[in-house]
């Protein structure tokens, strides 16, 4: 049964989550277990929860973390089996890095030398580059708690990172491949992969914009690829969020089964005031035309 077990420190004002715990480790609890390596923010083997979030522990200073009490509650990673106290199996983690083939798969003849590319369609990809798969962004993944099948945010980053080099010749195949379930669009937009991740990749901007890329590329219609679209165009329309149309334009009418399905959602939050007061039929807000001459622009632009 997992369990929390205190110790009692007198620390430094330097001192990091790391040092506190390879200090109990050394001097008061030789079975403590966890990874670490590099203590520099560059390897990743010390993530863990710190307080309930993601984090390093050798970049985590114990003085940002101070309360009142002084209490600092230290967790293994989340969304993953956990081996022995802070060591979880990152075996999963590795298995959906593989699955996006974080390779180059260049097409064409191959250069005598090297594959080039200007400087200016790579430097986009420098934040992307920079992560050093500690998995923080895949422990805190609101969508990974409910399904452990989706790719997760880490995995989506790193296809992203191939996907947008100009140097790759399989993007088509790629965006395919992310469009099935439990792909780029089972991302709940949470933003926990952005807050937590140390070194600012950033894996949920790269996922929304695996999506654009998809829809651009024309690839087949799914219930997330149209549930942006239609999100879209209400607000084009009406200015505001028109729930049922959405759910019907999301799914189509010939799904009306899976439609019925919320009926029993609608009618308890219907008796907890929680429908908007216009009630099912949403009308255009006034000063729609603002809102429209928005859209226009965007898509003239583009």
């Amino acid at each position: 049964m997992p369990y929390f077990q205190e110790f009692t420190l007198e620390t430094e004002p330097s001192d990091t989550v790391l040092d506190a715990l390879i200090r109990i480790r050394e001097s008061v609890d030789e079975s403590l277990t966890l990874r670490c390596s590099c203590r520099g923010a560059i390897c990743g083997s010390c993530g863990m929860r710190i307080n309930g979030h993601a984090a390093l522990a050798c970049k985590t200073k114990l003085v940002s973390l101070e309360s009142s009490d002084a209490l600092v509650q230290v967790e293994p990673m989340n969304n993953m089996p956990v081996i022995k106290d802070l060591v979880t199996d990152m075996g999963g983690f590795w298995d959906k890095i593989r699955h996006v083939q974080p390779w180059l798969q260049p097409t064409g003849p191959t250069p005598d030398a090297e594959y080039l590319a200007s400087p200016e369609s790579m430097n986009h990809l420098t934040g992307v580059m920079g992560c050093i798969m500690c998995g923080a962004c895949v422990s805190d993944c609101a969508a990974l708690e409910v399904d452990h099948q989706f790719l997760g945010p880490a995995a989506l980053a790193k296809s992203y990172r191939f996907v947008a080099d100009p140097r790759d010749g399989a993007s088509a195949s790629r965006l395919l491949d992310l469009n099935k379930p439990n792909g780029m669009w089972d991302c709940t937009r949470c933003m926990e992969c952005i807050e937590v991740c140390p070194k600012g990749v950033g894996a949920m901007d790269r996922i929304m914009t695996l999506r654009a890329k998809g829809i651009g590329q024309g690839v087949p219609s799914t219930c997330g690829s149209r549930h942006a679209e239609v999100f879209a165009d209400l607000i084009e329309q009406k200015g505001r969020l028109d729930e049922p149309m959405l759910a019907m334009r999301t799914f189509g009418l010939g799904n009306i089964g899976h439609i019925l399905s919320f009926l029993p959602m609608t009618l308890r939050a219907l008796v907890r005031g929680k429908l908007p007061k216009s009630g099912p039929l949403h009308r255009a807000i006034p000063g729609i035309d603002r809102i429209r001459r928005l859209f226009r622009y965007m898509r003239n632009s583009t």
